[in-house]
């Protein structure tokens, strides 16, 4: 929980160059299965953030299952990253990105492979906000010890697609991609962390524009 005032901080001084206020999420820890505004959360999940009730449901038993399935070690800043990227979501939602991706979805104009490349943007840029956050956190309170961002890195490339196709079916297909591959994550959050710029975040092509 340190993670979110740590994080309520450092998105209040973003938002507030932007002119706008921050609203924090809700957190709720759980393992297993729990209710969330979007429906039934299950274990199978993984964490995820829901923006109708603008509340992060972090899934305890996924990082268990980083570990065995994926061999990525578990550190308190691999789970700060897993939370700083579905706190990028939330971040998503405030500007109203969120709210144009769903307005893609819902027009139907496109096809699931487009689609697909529109949710991998969408993911990145949460992995860009996670990466400003470290940066800026750690300005404010040097918090980062040496081997956290590898951390955080090892699990970025756990839980890219093509690690995840593999694994799971034997080969990768790029179409199938919903959150980007592992080394696109890592690329991203570290192009937040090395830039701290909120701007370099456009990782949405001419198909938003």
């Amino acid at each position: 929980v340190m993670i979110t005032g740590e994080t309520e901080e450092t998105w209040a001084a973003e938002f507030q160059k932007l002119g706008m206020q921050y609203r924090k999420p809700k957190v709720v820890m759980f393992e297993n299965a729990t209710q969330s505004g979007c429906g039934p959360a299950e274990s199978s999940m993984g964490p995820f953030y829901c923006p109708a009730d603008e509340t992060v449901y972090m899934d305890m038993s996924f990082f268990g299952e980083l570990q065995r399935k994926f061999g990525a070690r578990v550190t308190e800043f691999s789970i700060a990253y897993v939370m700083a990227h579905e706190i990028g979501h939330h971040v998503q939602t405030l500007l109203g990105t969120s709210g144009k991706v769903d307005q893609l979805r819902r027009s139907g104009r496109y096809s699931e492979a487009e689609m697909n490349r529109v949710s991998v943007a969408t993911e990145l840029q949460a992995d860009l906000y996670a990466g400003l956050w470290a940066k800026k956190t750690d300005q404010r309170e040097q918090f980062l010890e040496p081997g956290d961002i590898q951390s955080a890195m090892e699990a970025a490339a756990a839980v890219g697609d093509d690690n995840i196709q593999k694994r799971s079916q034997g080969y990768v297909n790029q179409e199938g991609f919903t959150h980007g591959s592992s080394a696109q994550r890592q690329e991203w959050f570290m192009k937040g962390y090395n830039s701290g710029d909120i701007r370099q975040g456009d990782t949405f092509n001419a198909l938003l524009k």
